[in-house]
């Protein structure tokens, strides 16, 4: 047997289904601290930020109301709310997919310290020297500074079509070279 709330949603929707726009706004309401409840027990089980809440909140409200006419009045309001709520609450960890949030600060000092940096910053060095004057002009230009082609292709008076080309060819220079290396 329901709970005496749970007969009041059941009143209410009924009631909201005749046009009765007072209980609807009632029946809103009173479903939302449970729905919130079961959103942020939901959550939490899941690993997910507390902050979504509200939003699912929002969107199975709004489910709820979109649907409203599909509901049964001779079954219970509950369960099928909670299933309305379940579905958004799933619905919306799909969409997060697998992002967790993560502090990074316990790994600050393990990332790439100033001494790798530069390291890797002689490696591209010794990369480019390899290619041709015009292949590395275009190459750093717009590999390593993030000059545009048309920035590019002006600075070093060279047309865009050229200053493609150009690119192109270092590039598959250099991974043609890296490609021999890792063999």
């Amino acid at each position: 047997m329901a709970d005496p709330a749970e007969r009041e949603w059941d009143e209410l929707m009924r009631a909201s289904l005749a046009g009765d726009d007072a209980a609807y706004c009632r029946l809103l309401a009173r479903l939302t601290p449970s729905i919130r409840a079961s959103v942020r027990r939901g959550l939490a089980r899941a690993g997910a930020p507390a902050a979504e809440v509200e939003d699912i909140v929002q969107e199975t409200l709004l489910a709820i109301h979109l649907r409203r006419a599909s509901w049964d009045p001779g079954l219970p309001l509950a369960p099928w709310v909670a299933a309305i709520t379940r579905y958004k609450l799933v619905d919306s960890l799909r969409r997060r997919g697998r992002r967790g949030e993560v502090s990074i600060e316990p790994l600050v000092e393990t990332l790439s310290a100033p001494a790798e940096e530069r390291a890797a910053a002689r490696d591209v060095a010794r990369a480019l020297a390899t290619l041709p004057r015009g292949q590395r002009s275009v190459v750093e230009a717009l590999a390593v500074t993030g000059e545009t082609i048309a920035e590019a292709a002006r600075r070093l008076s060279m047309s865009e079509g050229a200053v493609r080309v150009a690119l192109h060819r270092g590039l598959a220079a250099l991974a043609a070279r890296f490609s021999k290396e890792e063999r």
